[in-house]
This record gives structure tokens, C-alpha cells and sequence, in this order.
């Protein structure tokens, strides 16, 4: 799972929003996912979709952050 959700991200830092979405769908229970599925719809611009996945994930702190940024913040808490 971590290496999908790590490719998630490079998609979705690639402006592949798709094909990452797709991705983070097969992990849905899984916290950090779920955040990640917060900033793709928050790139998408479907407010409301992200805010439903950052209360799955438990990061409503991040909903203001620039999607790009917050992407790799992810990036770095999954490698460590």
C-alpha cells in the first residue's frame, strides 16, 4: 500500500489527478489515504468531497494548505 500511495502523490504532483484518485480509492479505510483523497478533491476544487476526507483522515487542521505543499508533507510522513 505504501508504495501506491506514494505514486499517488507523484500523480497527483504530475497533474495526473485520475489516475491518483483512483489509487487512493482502493485504500479508503486507511487514514492516510483518505487525506491524500482530501487534497485531490481540494485540487479538483470540490470543497465539500474534501472536507468528508479529511474528517476520515483526522487532519481538518489541513484544509487551508496550498494541495501541492500538503501533497509533500504526505510525501515525507509516509517515507519518514
Amino acid at each position: 500500500m505504501t508504495d501506491d500511495l506514494l505514486r499517488a502523490i507523484e500523480l497527483a504532483l504530475g497533474d495526473r489527478w485520475d489516475e491518483a484518485h483512483r489509487i487512493v480509492q482502493q485504500y479508503e479505510a486507511d487514514r492516510t489515504a483518505a487525506w491524500i483523497h482530501a487534497v485531490l478533491h481540494k485540487i479538483e476544487g470540490d470543497l465539500d468531497n474534501s472536507r468528508y476526507w479529511y474528517r476520515r483522515a483526522g487532519k481538518m487542521e489541513c484544509l487551508d494548505q496550498e494541495p501541492l505543499g500538503e501533497l509533500r508533507t504526505i510525501k515525507t510522513a509516509i517515507v519518514g
